[in-house]
């Protein structure tokens, strides 16, 4: 079974989603079929549903990732843009200081800016090592780990 496809925003046509067919539905008289068979049917069906939902999801997350890429390549080259922008204004702060001391100073300007860059990155490297340290391993998801085997496991020396 597909679901019709929504178009993605900015395009004209919807992406094409593999389709699974279903098998065709045998035709039967009432209390024709057996128990076995009903359960049979309904675990294809079942099956083939499940497939297409994992197709669809599949298909729908990659056009979503597509999209973030391609958005994220213009940060990439926005950042990139900035980080060279930078040198240009520590040059200006720098001739700015040289402005306030005499000209035979000019190094002070430099200096003093190279230090303010210091101070900078060490703080901002201190406050990322403070968000690091914090970082845990995910407890929960580890113990419902472990008890989901522990559950599997029991099951299966219980049916052996």
């Amino acid at each position: 079974m597909t679901r019709p496809e929504q178009p993605a925003s900015g395009s004209s046509t919807p992406p094409v989603v593999p389709s699974i067919p279903l098998n065709a539905e045998p035709v039967r008289q009432d209390g024709d079929a057996s128990v076995g068979s009903l359960v049979k049917e309904v675990s294809t069906h079942v099956s083939t549903l499940v497939r297409a939902e994992v197709e669809l999801a599949k298909t729908e997350i990659t056009a979503e990732v597509k999209k973030g890429v391609q958005g994220s390549i213009f940060f990439v080259v926005a950042g990139v843009v900035a980080l060279f922008s930078l040198f240009w204004f520590f040059f200006a702060v720098a001739e700015a200081f040289n402005q306030i001391w005499d000209y035979q100073q000019r190094w002070a300007g430099f200096l003093i800016t190279f230090g303010i860059m210091l101070i900078v990155a060490g703080v901002a490297g201190f406050l990322g090592y403070l968000k690091v340290r914090k970082i845990k391993a995910p407890e929960r998801t580890i113990e419902t780990a472990k008890e989901s085997v522990a559950v599997f496991s029991r099951g299966r020396s219980d049916a052996a």
